[in-house]
């Protein structure tokens, strides 16, 4: 079985996770996900004040390295324990995700398309796009009604870490794309890549 593994980048709200889980929706378990976001680092090793000030918007944050391994394994048809992610506690949780082999892998993430060993691995790289103003009021209200953090706290992330981050690490990404869309909610570029999907999922039968 050849696994194609699709990665979606963008920047923090910009649609990507939405784009993500349309595909999902419509394959099911046909596909499989893995967010880049469960690979941040754990940090039980200092306080919750002190992951509080973390940067979490910079390619050190992420064990990428466990990501690659474990696509490897995907791709070879081993099944892989993904670690889950602690957003309210700013650190990896106890649990584990176990995840099938696929024939289509999407990962997402706002660093997908950063790391040179990660892109070598995807076979179609999506970036998705949208307003910095949108952005950042998708991403206010994301934090405070999914993650339980305070406004204040979200505005001195967005501004100390995330916006420098995102011009620093993540827009440059977009010229590495195979594809741009301006919004998660784009139904020609969702159709597009549903179609790529599904002749694939016909192919392997």
């Amino acid at each position: 079985m050849k696994t194609v593994i699709i990665g979606i980048a963008g920047g923090t709200g910009s649609g990507k996770s939405t784009f993500t889980n349309r595909l999902k929706e419509e394959f099911g378990d046909d596909v499989t996900v893995l967010y880049h976001d469960n690979y941040y680092r754990a940090q039980d090793h200092i306080s919750f004040e002190e992951r509080k000030k973390q940067n979490y918007d910079h390619p050190d944050a992420f064990e990428t390295e466990l990501l690659l391994e474990q696509l490897r394994d995907l791709r070879e048809g081993k099944t892989v324990n993904c670690p889950v992610y602690d957003y309210s506690l700013h650190t990896r949780s106890s649990r584990v995700l176990t995840v099938q082999p696929k024939r289509v892998i999407l990962v997402e993430g706002i660093l997908v398309l950063a790391d040179p060993r990660l892109r070598q691995l995807l076979d179609v790289k999506i970036y998705v796009e949208a307003d910095a103003d949108e952005r950042i009021l998708r991403r206010v209200i994301r934090d405070v009604k999914e993650r339980g953090r305070d406004i204040e706290g979200v505005v001195e992330q967005y501004l100390t870490t995330v916006k420098p981050m995102h011009y620093l690490y993540v827009q440059p990404t977009r010229a590495l794309a195979d594809l741009v869309i301006n919004s998660g909610m784009n139904q020609v570029a969702f159709e597009v890549v549903r179609n790529y999907i599904r002749k694939l999922l016909e192919d392997a039968e």
